[in-house]
């Protein structure tokens, strides 16, 4: 038999050539879970504020093209002469714009960030998700589709907006809007009619989702607390769908008009 031969020592590696840890990429302050989920969450509160006092403020159309229009007329004019003219009207429609702009580049960076960390395989056994839960993206951009169409036919006047939209003007001094006019004259459109629907009703499954939601990244945690809140954001999106729903079937019907 042959001896076997001998093994060679292993050669300790140098200290100096062992490779250095990779470092984890850290996520900036701003863009951590925490802070994105705060920024839907606040951004969400305020814009659901906006849209209630705004349904209120549509219901001033029941009494008819007077008061509607004075209202309107307010709106642009109110604060004066401490702001100009327009000049508080235009800060809400800055603040609005921002946090849509903060809303929208928050919820999907959440989204991509849950989507890459799935991996390629879906968890069958979880509990099933509400309609409002999953249309969440759905319903989000048709309502910022909303908003751009909204703007173009009811502020601006222009591609979308009814060939006899009338603009606001000044007469002997006095600002004339005709708020009324405009908003019977684009939902009596049947497109625009059912397209207005359609929308609350999503605003309305947003909203009742979406108020949930900041519920639950707040850390709302007592039962008690969380089944008030998920009925306040049940009545607010059921208010919503339920008068600004109706203006279209109101107008198309000549109750208003």
């Amino acid at each position: 038999m042959t001896p076997m031969a001998a093994q060679a020592p292993e050669v300790a590696r140098p200290v100096g050539d062992a490779l250095p840890p990779r470092r984890r990429r850290r996520t900036p302050v701003w863009a951590s879970q925490r802070v994105l989920k705060a920024t839907m969450a606040v951004t969400g509160t305020i814009m659901a504020l906006f849209v209630v006092v705004h349904m209120i403020g549509n219901l001033k159309v029941l009494a008819g093209p007077e008061a509607f229009n004075g209202y309107a007329a307010w709106l642009r004019e109110v604060a004066y002469p401490l702001l100009p003219h327009e000049g508080l009207l235009w800060a809400m429609r800055l603040a609005l714009g921002a946090c849509i702009v903060l809303h929208v580049a928050a919820g999907i960076t959440l989204w991509r960030r849950a989507r890459g960390a799935r991996g390629p395989f879906r968890r069958r056994a979880l509990p099933a998700r509400t309609i409002g839960a999953r249309s969440m993206l759905v319903t989000g951009a048709l309502i910022g589709v909303f908003v751009l169409v909204h703007i173009l036919d009811l502020t601006i006047g222009r591609l979308v907006a009814p060939e006899s939209f009338q603009a606001p003007t000044t007469s002997n001094g006095e600002l004339q809007v005709s708020a009324y006019h405009n908003l019977v004259a684009s939902l009596s459109r049947p497109g625009m009619a059912v397209f207005y629907s359609l929308v609350m009703l999503a605003l309305a499954l947003h909203l009742a989702q979406g108020l949930w939601n900041v519920v639950i990244d707040l850390g709302a945690t007592g039962s008690r607390l969380r089944k008030a809140c998920r009925a306040v954001a049940l009545a607010v999106a059921l208010a919503i769908a339920v008068v600004n729903g109706l203006l279209p079937v109101l107008i198309c019907t000549g109750v208003i008009g």
